[in-house]
């Protein structure tokens, strides 16, 4: 069985204050993209095997304690004793470290996966809960709709945003960003009370407005480190993009264009570059 993780931007992200148990509140619209990791999983006939991983494409970096495509299948195992053991290929598309969310995406696409493929009859709320102990990001991806994200990021709220009509162009530097490490280098933020439930009224207007709206707090201790990366935005801008930001922590950025328009490729060796519709 084969499934298809998909991306996620991130219109605007605020990071609100930090919590008590360590994590931060933010307030973020996250929105699908069709940028796609391939995974395929099949039944392992070894009786003493659990889950076999291989991979293929970009790299991927990390321990295998630390996959969270591992760490899906075990949580299902925990619950589902007779979940037979699995052999697991991914292939890599969606970079890491980059503000996308593939590695949270290839995680809950294999509860989802795991969930058909074996009949578990999980439901949408228990995959969310399983896709919430993977990661804050994980939620979304079982719900894979434009949403305005509070909390960490696990408290979804469908929102009717269509960007279909558009051109989203990403360009991606080949820089990992540690979400640990930008959130670290943020000062002080000003609470919920200042920008409470902005998101979802800014997003709704023209994206012509959106450049001075809506606004990623990642942008400017990334900027600082990396001024590359800055630069791309620029270069977005210069080539026409109605609106460009980076997602999440980084340290990809995306530029909206006029579908009939030229969208830019940029042409460096060290760059990913893709148009998604």
């Amino acid at each position: 069985m084969i499934v298809f993780p998909n991306a996620k931007i991130n219109l605007g992200l605020r990071v609100m204050n930090k919590r008590e148990d360590g994590y931060h509140n933010i307030e973020t619209v996250f929105y699908p993209i069709k940028f796609l990791d391939a995974l395929e999983v099949i039944e392992d006939t070894d009786p003493q095997g659990f889950i076999k991983l291989t991979f293929s494409g970009k790299p991927v970096v990390g321990s295998e304690e630390d996959n969270l495509c591992i760490q899906a299948y075990y949580l299902l195992k925990r619950d589902f004793p007779k979940l037979p053991a699995i052999k697991m290929h991914l292939h890599k598309v969606i970079p890491m470290g980059a503000g996308l969310g593939g590695g949270s995406a290839d995680g809950t696409f294999v509860l989802k996966l795991l969930n058909e493929k074996f009949d578990l009859g999980l439901s949408t709320e228990q995959l969310l809960e399983y896709a919430a102990a993977l990661g804050s990001d994980g939620p979304f991806f079982i719900i894979n709709k434009p949403c305005f994200a509070t909390g960490r990021g696990e408290v979804l709220n469908e929102i009717p945003i269509d960007l279909s009509s558009y051109n989203i162009a990403l360009i991606n530097p080949n820089i990992h960003i540690s979400t640990a490490w930008a959130f670290s280098k943020l000062g002080r933020q000003p609470g919920p009370a200042t920008y409470e439930n902005l998101l979802p009224s800014i997003v709704s207007k023209p994206i012509g407005e959106w450049k001075e709206l809506l606004v990623n707090d990642f942008e400017q201790p990334v900027f600082e480190k990396y001024p590359e990366i800055k630069n791309i935005k620029e270069k977005l801008y210069e080539a026409g993009a109605l609106y460009a930001s980076m997602s999440g922590s980084g340290s990809t950025m995306f530029g909206i264009f006029e579908k009939e328009g030229a969208v830019p490729m940029f042409a460096h060796e060290n760059y990913l570059t893709a148009v998604v519709v």
